[in-house]
Parts: structure tokens; C-alpha cells; sequence
């Protein structure tokens, strides 16, 4: 068998060693180095596929991590006012801007500057003039009636409850199908939702008004790009405050979520504040308005959707303005039971 270079490197520094005494330690150190250096040669040869790859990869996640931060600081929603993108400002956080609706003691009130209401500056409603002025498709009541059949009580199959458009669950883990449709209806202005729920949220708000409750809605029905550009804005203000772009996407993604995974692109979901408390934190839960609706909401089938202490299962903050349309059967079931809507698909 061939002697390799390491044997025969030793074999030579112990002949040197023997015959001259003096040179042991020098002849020892010399030794030590050269094959310290053979052997991380022979490993590299050994694992040269391995070290390609992860330097590749380092590479890779190095060049994509500073396009995103690049991206990001040069993007235009950044650096230009809502209004040049097209898009209207409503934060699931704060309220900025964007259209709003209320039942007041006897009106509806609208604005483009929630965070600045004055009286001066809201054009007034009355309950009767957003009722004749709520618009839905006009086969609305064709929709209506198919809908209605065999919708009585809870879905008594898994697949029943797949079909039931109202239990659609959508989160992190679970995107908007690509081909979801549903009929747009209008509210007030330029505020929509699904037509099939607008019924619904007016029964709820005049039965608020009756017990002289002031409920705005703010944010309904949300599109794509106004999901988007609000997304954009919450990670760009985390990156603003230091943080990388991945820590800026995570904690974004708990304050507002991405716009394939929004309920409010589904015509589903609402958020509602009150006149005397224009703020969305978790204060509103202790309003007359909040406390309000975690109580009658389930009444006309909408349910608290990020309730507090289930955020470890939402995947989303504590979010008591947030309510989403679920049916009333559905909707009375998971209040008794004090059920997420993901808990609630675990029963099935």
C-alpha cells in the first residue's frame, strides 16, 4: 500500500529528532503545522461540495436580504402621499384616514380625516338615507333566496361547512382562494362589503341606535392594493425604528396582515370605533360601543375575530374593534363557547 504524505512526514521529523537532539522541539513544531495544514486541505477536498453550497447560500440570503432593504427605503409608497398611489389611509391600528360611517342619535356620519373630526367637517346622514342609499347587485335577491336554502343551523359535515361562504377561514396559514367571488355591496359612499351581510350589519346598527349606542364602521371592504400599500407602511415604519426588514415583516405581519390573508378583502370584516373614542387599541373594549358589541354582536352573526388570549391561535393581536361576519348559528355557537373561528373549524 502507498504510504500517504502525513506518514511519511512523520517517519522523517522522528529520524531528524533521533539523530539530532537539539532540533526535536523546532522539528516538532514544523511537523504539526504542515499537517495541520494537510489535513484542512484533505477536508476541504472532501467537502468542497458542501462548502459550495453554503457559501452560495450565504451569498443568496446576504443579496436578497439588502434588495429588500434597498426595495423598501426607494419604494414609492414611502416617499408619495396616499392620495398620488390611489389609495385611501386606514390602519387596523390607528386611524388615520379613510372613509367612516355612524349611527349617532339620529345620523350617519362621514369623513376623510377620522384623526381629525370636527363637526365642520362631517357630511351628515340619516339612518333613512343610508338605508335608501345602501345598494346591492340586482340579482340580490335571487343571490338572497339560493343562499338561504338548507342554511338553517350549523353545517353537519365538514364539507358543508367548506361550501357555507360565511365560514370561510382565512389567516396566515390559509390565503384567499384565487377564485373566491362574492357580490359587492355599497354601505355609504364609497364604503362597501359583501352584499349578502349588509342586511345584517344595518339590523345591527339601528338595533345599537336603539339602545343608544354610537357605532361607526370604519374599513370594511378592503382591495388588494389597499391591503398592500398598508402592509408596506407598517413594515417601512418598524424598519424606520431600526429594525431589519425580516423583524419589520413579523411584527407587521401581527399588526396588520398581508394581503393575501386580510378578512377585510372578503367583505367580511369590520372595524368599529365611536365617535367620543376614535382610537383602535385595545382601550375600545372598555367603551360603551365596544362592550356593545362583544355582547349583542352575535345577535346578527358577527363574532370578536382576535379575541385577547387566544392570540397564540389567531396569529393576531388583541383586536377589539375587529368583527367579522360568520352567520348567526355559527356566530352563536362560538360566542357560548368562547371559540376562535379556528377553533371552531377544529370541531369539524
Amino acid at each position: 500500500m502507498k504510504e500517504r504524505f502525513d506518514e511519511k512526514l512523520i517517519k522523517k521529523c522522528r529520524r531528524i529528532s533521533r539523530r539530532h537532539k537539539w532540533a526535536v522541539k523546532p522539528v516538532t513544531w514544523y511537523m504539526l503545522a504542515v499537517l495541520s495544514v494537510y489535513h484542512t486541505g484533505r477536508w476541504i477536498c472532501r467537502n468542497g461540495k458542501r462548502l459550495s453550497c453554503a457559501g452560495l447560500l450565504l451569498l443568496f440570503l446576504t443579496v436578497g436580504r439588502s434588495f429588500a432593504v434597498v426595495r423598501e427605503a426607494e419604494s414609492p409608497l414611502q416617499e408619495k402621499n396616499p392620495e398620488e398611489n390611489g389609495i385611501q389611509l386606514t390602519e387596523e391600528q390607528e386611524i388615520d384616514s379613510g372613509e367612516v360611517a355612524s349611527i349617532g342619535a339620529d345620523t350617519i356620519e362621514k369623513t376623510d380625516d377620522v384623526a381629525l373630526l370636527d363637526e365642520e367637517d362631517l357630511t351628515l346622514y340619516t339612518l333613512d338615507e343610508i338605508l335608501s342609499n345602501s345598494t346591492v347587485p340586482e340579482d340580490y335577491e335571487q343571490i338572497r333566496k339560493e343562499e338561504a336554502e338548507d342554511k338553517t343551523g350549523l353545517p353537519s359535515t365538514y364539507e358543508a361547512a367548506q361550501a357555507d361562504w360565511r365560514l370561510l377561514l382565512v389567516n396566515k396559514q390559509h390565503s384567499i382562494p384565487d377564485d373566491y367571488e362574492f357580490p359587492l355591496g355599497t354601505i355609504s359612499g364609497s364604503m362597501q362589503c359583501d352584499a349578502r351581510v349588509l342586511e345584517q350589519l344595518l339590523l345591527m346598527m339601528q338595533a345599537a341606535k336603539d339602545d343608544g349606542v354610537d357605532l361607526v364602521i370604519c374599513s370594511p371592504y378592503r382591495d388588494f392594493n389597499r391591503q398592500t400599500y398598508l402592509f408596506n407602511r407598517k413594515i417601512t415604519r418598524y424598519m424606520n425604528a431600526g429594525m431589519s426588514y425580516m423583524d419589520a415583516y413579523k411584527e407587521a405581519s401581527i399588526a396588520v396582515t398581508s394581503p393575501n390573508a386580510s378578512e377585510h378583502r372578503l367583505g367580511l370584516a369590520f372595524d368599529f370605533y365611536s365617535s367620543s373614542y376614535r382610537n383602535l387599541n385595545e382601550g375600545f373594549a372598555d367603551t360603551e360601543t365596544g362592550k356593545w358589541l362583544k355582547e349583542h354582536s352575535y345577535e346578527y352573526g358577527f363574532v370578536l375575530r382576535y379575541p385577547k388570549g387566544k392570540e397564540y391561535i389567531t396569529g393576531i393581536e388583541f383586536e377589539p374593534w375587529h368583527f367579522r361576519y360568520v352567520g348567526v348559528d355559527a356566530a352563536t355557537y362560538m360566542t357560548t363557547h368562547e371559540l376562535t373561528l379556528e377553533e371552531f373549524w377544529e370541531e369539524y
